[in-house]
């Protein structure tokens, strides 16, 4: 028979044991519970990562398969020969943005600072800015300068200084003739282009070239002149002192009685 030294030794290590399994089971429970929570976590960035360059993917995808808005602008032959040898500007899809460019026009009468409107005109400030990339504007006259009760303006662009000079090609009208129909009657009545407006000379619809005026005084036109910038102060006093210079023989439209000569035209 057991004595009660054996019988309290052998309950001992049998508590031993028992306790010894519960541990074993309890680290066993806490390894699991860490493995899962260590899987869930990753697989939880995971997820996040993956979803991050999905999204980063196609929003790359949208965004090189969904292009600015551009104009389709195209540049034929025009029937004069270019005045000045000159390349056509890019023809085809122009992109509208930036909405403005900014130009400095400098004359042997002051400077004459320009915004082009490439939101509204992008056909045209396409190939002015052309041109004036190939010096096609330096050391040109301004040919033209009208003061009538309509009309106020300086008409530049032509190397010949005759004004029927262009760069050999021509291109459709802009804003605001796109703003009618063709056979809109309104279209033959004239609105505002007033003071600081930098606008396209033309010899009839579509016959755009090289030629610009720029408005010193609110004028009177029909639509039918593109519209394609604006004139900064430091422009409009330069264009001031042209007009106060007058016409030669006093009359109301003709050559500038001082003379007048763009020195160069350079982007900003």
């Amino acid at each position: 028979m057991p004595t009660n030294e054996q019988r309290r030794a052998a309950a001992k290590r049998k508590l031993e044991r028992q306790l010894e399994r519960r541990e074993a089971k309890a680290r066993r429970r806490r390894l699991f519970t860490i493995v899962g929570l260590s899987i869930a976590v990753v697989a939880l960035i995971a997820g996040g990562v993956t979803a991050y360059v999905i999204t980063n993917k196609d929003s790359e995808t949208t965004a090189s398969a969904a292009p600015g808005p551009a104009a389709d602008c195209q540049y034929p032959p025009s029937p004069q020969p270019a005045a000045k040898k000159v390349n056509p500007p890019r023809a085809g899809k122009v992109p509208t943005d930036p909405a403005q460019v900014s130009v400095s026009m400098a004359t042997n009468q002051g400077n004459i600072g320009l915004m082009l409107d490439n939101a509204k005109a992008p056909c045209t400030v396409n190939s002015f800015a052309s041109l004036a990339s190939q010096g096609y504007f330096n050391d040109t006259p301004c040919h033209r300068l009208t003061a009538t009760e309509g009309l106020n303006v300086l008409q530049c662009g032509d190397p010949t200084g005759t004004g029927s000079g262009g760069p050999g090609y021509q291109f459709a009208d802009e804003f605001p003739a796109t703003e009618y129909a063709p056979d809109d009657p309104k279209r033959g009545e004239p609105i505002p282009y007033p003071r600081g407006t930098l606008a396209m000379a033309n010899a009839g619809p579509d016959t755009n070239g090289s030629q610009f005026f720029l408005v010193y005084k609110d004028s009177m036109l029909p639509p039918n002149y593109t519209k394609f910038g604006t004139i900064d102060e430091t422009g409009l006093a330069t264009l001031d002192k042209i007009a106060a210079g007058g016409i030669e023989g006093g009359a109301p439209d003709g050559k500038p009685a001082t003379e007048v000569k763009i020195t160069s035209v350079a982007l900003d």
